[in-house]
């Protein structure tokens, strides 16, 4: 439970410096809003993400990789019309937000670590 609640927390704050810096991601809602929007992140990850990525798998080989990209943007969109306090306007913003939060995600991985790892 307190993995799930640190990495929900780095997705915040991903989100955050997403809407900082990414024209058309925005979160009105404020902090409450983009804790709300990282749980639904990581659900919408869980649940939505896997089924839309076997869904796509050839389009994903055929772009090597890059269709991934607008699945997260995807992923984003979903989570915003889910969220009224949270908003991603367009496909664009959706692929660089989507950047921002895998980046940061992934830098939070590292210097948090896995318990996984640990064992």
């Amino acid at each position: 439970m307190v993995r799930f609640i640190v990495r929900a927390l780095i997705a915040a704050l991903g989100l955050w410096l997403a809407t900082r810096i990414v024209p058309g991601v925005a979160a009105p809602g404020g902090w409450t809003s983009l804790l709300i929007a990282a749980v639904l992140l990581g659900i919408v990850n869980a649940v939505v993400r896997p089924v839309v990525f076997v869904l796509t798998l050839p389009l994903t080989v055929l772009t090597l990789g890059l269709f991934l990209l607008v699945v997260n943007a995807a992923m984003l969109g979903l989570v915003a019309l889910l969220l009224k306090g949270f908003v991603v306007r367009g496909l664009w913003a959706g692929v660089f937000g989507a950047l921002v939060v895998g980046v940061v995600s992934w830098a939070g991985h590292l210097v948090v670590g896995d318990e996984r790892e640990r064992a």
